[in-house]
């Protein structure tokens, strides 16, 4: 990938509205049990909202390998996103992190969408599952490939040293699956602290590379997509990330091989997404370590977001309020719904 020469406009504003018109519609669907219309619901309206930005957007990786073969997605692999009267670039977009989350009322749903310039976001598509190692500017220099293979133990030493702290006093991230069983007991055993989610890896990663969090890593095999999105927040920060492909299924390692795809390769942030223009946002949709979730008062919503960009290293917390139409004699924000979905699986089961 080669490194971006014309500085790219900021768009970091119409990305924010993206997530936020997706997270003010996902909102709606806070416990209600039901996936299929929560991911249709927020999907739709980020595709729609996407399509007023004035980009020439490509979506790197879609969502076709989680939802099956088959699917229709507005937001899948290859698909045209943006006016097209924009610069060209390419686009990671997350409608809902943690749908289960979502549904079933708990903490740590987040709307998420990542945006480079042409040719600088790597896809791992058709892989569906990515071995994830994240951490903050403090400790970026500490990582080195090494820390893929080695016993956790010695990974957490060195990044325990960097930051000036004791290994007991480290947070470490995991998803809470049964293939993390020996990376949990490894780094019990070398003392420190873990935090087990339930989903939504890409909003761990967030935790971990943000200053000033109580995370220091987020550590395990989570989703290919989740990862390359997180890869723009990592970047934007100054932040580290080491991943590798990791399927899941001999289905998903056969379609890799045929791919041409090196699932021994482990990359850094920087291979992931290149040059120095990502964007990455974020609006909660339930509470989350960094993000309160969307509150409805009549005719207002309200929604928390931050906005990164790696040019300037700048983080935004915006808080905003809408004033949302009324419909039918119901107060509503507009829901695009569609056909030829399937009931999507659990995030990174």
């Amino acid at each position: 990938m080669e490194e971006q020469t014309t500085p790219l406009r900021n768009i970091g504003l119409d990305l924010i509205r993206v997530t936020e018109a997706t997270a003010v519609v996902a909102g709606r669907w806070i416990g209600s049990g039901d996936r299929r219309g929560a991911h249709e619901a927020a999907m739709f309206e980020m595709h729609r909202v996407l399509n007023t930005v004035d980009i020439d957007g490509t979506i790197i990786q879609g969502e076709e390998g989680r939802l099956g073969l088959g699917v229709r997605s507005p937001l899948g692999s290859g698909q045209h996103v943006g006016t097209g009267e924009g610069a060209p670039v390419d686009v990671i977009a997350d409608p809902i992190d943690g749908t289960g989350l979502l549904v079933r009322g708990r903490p740590g749903a987040i709307s998420l969408v990542g945006v480079t310039p042409r040719g600088h976001m790597w896809s791992p598509a058709p892989a569906v599952y990515m071995e994830k190692l994240v951490v903050d500017a403090e400790a970026a220099h500490a990582l080195v490939p090494e820390c893929m293979d080695a016993p956790a133990g010695w990974t957490l030493a060195l990044v325990a040293r960097v930051k000036g702290k004791a290994i007991r006093d480290l947070t470490v991230r995991v998803l809470d699956r049964p293939r993390h069983k020996h990376l949990i007991n490894e780094i019990r055993e070398a003392g420190a602290r873990i935090i087990l989610m339930n989903q939504g890896d890409a909003a761990g990663a967030l935790d971990a590379v943000m200053p000033n969090t109580n995370a220091d890593i987020l550590w395990g095999i989570g989703g290919a997509p989740e990862g390359v999105v997180a890869a723009c927040a990592v970047k934007a920060l100054n932040g580290e990330m080491l991943a590798r492909l990791a399927p899941q299924s001999a289905e998903e390692e056969a379609a890799i091989r045929e791919a041409g795809l090196d699932k021994q390769r482990i990359y850094s942030a920087k291979e992931l997404v290149s040059g120095n223009e990502v964007f990455f946002a974020a609006t909660g949709i339930t509470n989350s370590a960094l993000l309160h979730s969307v509150q409805y008062r009549g005719k207002v919503a309200t929604t928390h977001s931050i906005l990164l960009r790696s040019r300037t290293h700048t983080r935004r917390f915006i808080h905003a309020e809408f004033q949302m139409e009324e419909v039918a004699g119901e107060v509503s924000w507009e829901i695009h719904t569609g056909e030829g979905l399937v009931e999507p699986v659990e995030e990174g089961a």
